[in-house]
């Protein structure tokens, strides 16, 4: 049986991914790539070793393939439309050939520690953070527990129960916003 973390998972919220990646230059091929893949993490809540292994291939129409999940499992999660297109001009402007779509500026594919930094960089957290947001912005938004389950390619629901306590914080917050005996 999976234990639950006593550790509720850190998360960043919406506006401040936004206010982030604002921050970033996107007049070069480098600035668009930081920006896409900070876009791509949140919009996929793929783990990073998932998204460094992403090949052009990968996405086709809207939904993004994981082939190289953990447990060797597949899935096949939508992407948003917002993270598409900054996807699109990255690679437009991204003139190295490569299966990978996550390149350095040699033109190899991007490691786990050049990730790292970039999210780092402009959020002030790990890529496994936009994971946590990404599941966290689901449940806050209303989503089914088994839905963002099959996204996250959790194998058991005890592993993303860890997330009901963002959807009873903000139950509890909305109650004592609005209630009358607050």
């Amino acid at each position: 049986m999976a234990k639950v973390p006593k550790n509720l998972p850190k998360y960043v919220n919406n506006e401040e991914i936004l206010d982030g990646i604002n921050l970033i230059d996107r007049s070069t091929v480098i600035g668009l790539r930081d920006y896409a893949l900070i876009l791509f993490l949140y919009a996929s809540g793929c783990r990073i070793t998932e998204a460094l292994s992403v090949q052009r291939s990968d996405i086709v129409e809207g939904w993004l393939k994981i082939r190289f999940a953990k447990g060797e499992k597949e899935r096949v999660v939508p992407l948003a439309p917002v993270a598409i297109q900054a996807l699109e001009r990255y690679l437009s402007e991204q003139t190295m050939a490569s299966p990978y779509i996550w390149l350095n500026y040699r033109g190899e594919k991007l490691s786990r520690i050049s990730a790292y930094k970039i999210v780092k960089k402009y959020l002030g957290v790990s890529p496994h953070v936009l994971r946590h947001s990404f599941a966290s912005s689901l449940i806050i938004g209303g989503a089914d527990l088994r839905v963002v389950q099959e996204l996250l390619g959790h194998s058991s629901l005890e592993t993303t129960q860890i997330y009901t306590h963002i959807q009873k914080q903000n139950l509890a917050d909305t109650m004592n916003a609005y209630h009358p005996l607050r």
